[in-house]
């Protein structure tokens, strides 16, 4: 734990040129707010306080931390970053350090800010730049003999400033008592009219304070979202290097720049996923799993040797070992495939347990059901479990033999053996070895002509 260090991540500002009414903090990368990775990370870091400025419209995000000890603190007025950091600093005792972090920059690693730790400058301030081709909408790093003497921000730049490619990520370490002292004496004197928190570098300067630089383990750590385009392109980045890190651990990704993975992957070996996969949430797939085309998985469980077919939906199901599933099927809601069933094209499968050697070929909706071993589902079966209030429960023992275009009225039990005709709806219990039918009487019309419409 960094007994002194204290977060501060600043989430106030105005987001005007993500062109949204959402918070710019609460768009997503991977389906996760950009803000909740900020968090996890400064968690991880383990400092004594971690700090949120904001604008009063995080809700749903504290309730997802409302487990930890964070001090969320309202900025009233969005006066620029300095303005932020000063709200802040009343929580945080004279002798102990201050981390600056931004809602907006969310892949920064423990790794780089230890680096920033470990490399501090000594009684001064410390900060994170870097050097990258296209330094659009960042503050650039102006240096005199290699000394960082100011930051500049990009709409007061000069030409001259807007050539250097240095960048300010903003992530700054400085001591409390060196901050009250630096942020008493900055101006908004800037075409926005704001305080910014980077003018404390040239004060420092002029003050011959010590000020280091280091840079960030990774680029992509320190890219910041400022409108929608950043905000894709950061996903884009993001979900390559998911791709390479998981295919480097022995899954075979068809294409590279088309997987994406919205959650966390356990995977055994040989597992390899088609294009346009989606995973998202908890997902666990075993060995020698083939994922199709288009298909997405959320927080579900597949087991060794299934075939997920292409352009099926999986969302709350447990699939075990050698099933094949699909196309385009949809299993969801606490769904229990056992071992060698198959779940064929256009089915619907949902808060259902089918049990190992079964199958539903094609077009049938299963819900609300309990379904044995070796029971054979016809194309078109429907379990008709909701009576417009209610929903009831099937169940199909082992070994029962549903024809075609049958409809089983719940609530209602099958037992094992029994057989159900094509066409047949049924609403009573059924014996076991009992073949059960509805008995239609066909009607001919000989020679008749269809009526044609006149022209």
């Amino acid at each position: 734990m960094y007994n002194k260090i204290n977060i501060v991540i600043l989430a106030a500002g105005n987001s005007n040129r993500m062109l949204s009414a959402t918070n710019k903090v609460l768009h997503k990368i991977a389906n996760k707010p950009l803000i909740q990775y900020v968090i996890e990370t400064s968690i991880k870091f383990n400092p004594k306080t971690i700090n949120i400025v904001h604008k009063n419209d995080l809700k749903e995000i504290k309730k997802k931390f409302n487990n930890y000890n964070l001090n969320w603190i309202v900025q009233k007025k969005q006066l620029g970053t300095g303005n932020a950091i000063k709200s802040a600093i009343p929580y945080i005792k004279n002798n102990e350090k201050i981390l600056i972090l931004y809602a907006d920059v969310p892949l920064i690693s423990v790794k780089t800010l230890n680096k920033l730790y470990k490399n501090k400058a000594k009684n001064g301030i410390s900060l994170i730049t870097t050097t990258i081709s296209d330094p659009s909408g960042y503050g650039r790093i102006i240096r005199k003999k290699n000394k960082i003497i100011k930051i500049i921000e990009e709409k007061d730049a000069n030409k001259k400033q807007l050539s250097i490619k240095e960048i300010n990520t903003g992530i700054i370490l400085i001591s409390n008592i060196l901050l009250k002292k630096y942020l008493n004496r900055i101006k908004n004197k800037n075409r926005q009219k704001e305080y910014f928190i980077t003018d404390i570098i040239s004060i420092a300067y002029k003050d011959k304070c010590n000020i280091k630089t280091i840079t960030p383990i990774k680029n992509i750590e320190v890219i910041g979202i400022n409108n929608k385009y950043q905000l894709s392109y950061l996903e884009h980045i993001y979900q390559k290097n998911q791709a390479k890190k998981i295919s480097m651990n022995g899954v075979i990704i068809k294409d590279l720049n088309k997987f994406n993975l919205r959650g966390n992957l356990k995977h055994g070996e040989d597992v390899e996923i088609d294009i346009n996969v989606i995973l998202e949430g908890k997902i666990k797939l075993g060995n020698r799993v083939k994922i199709g085309a288009g298909c997405i998985i959320k927080n579900s469980k597949i087991y060794d040797d299934c075939i997920i077919h292409p352009y099926t939906i999986i969302e709350y199901t447990t699939i075990y070992e050698k099933c094949i599933i699909g196309p385009f099927a949809y299993l969801h809601t606490n769904t229990i495939i056992k071992k060698k069933s198959n779940i064929g094209k256009f089915i619907e499968i949902k808060k259902t347990t089918i049990n190992k050697k079964s199958k539903a070929g094609h077009l049938s909706y299963l819900g609300n059901a309990k379904i044995g071993s070796r029971v054979n589902i016809g194309a078109g079966t429907i379990t008709c479990n909701y009576n417009g209030l209610n929903k009831f429960k099937t169940i199909i023992e082992n070994n029962v033999f549903i024809g075609a275009d049958s409809q089983l009225i719940a609530p209602i039990k099958i037992k094992k053996g029994a057989t159900i005709a094509a066409g047949t709806t049924v609403i009573k219990n059924v014996k076991k070895n009992t073949l059960v039918y509805n008995k239609k009487k066909e009607k001919y019309k000989i020679e008749w002509k269809i009526k044609k419409k006149k022209i």
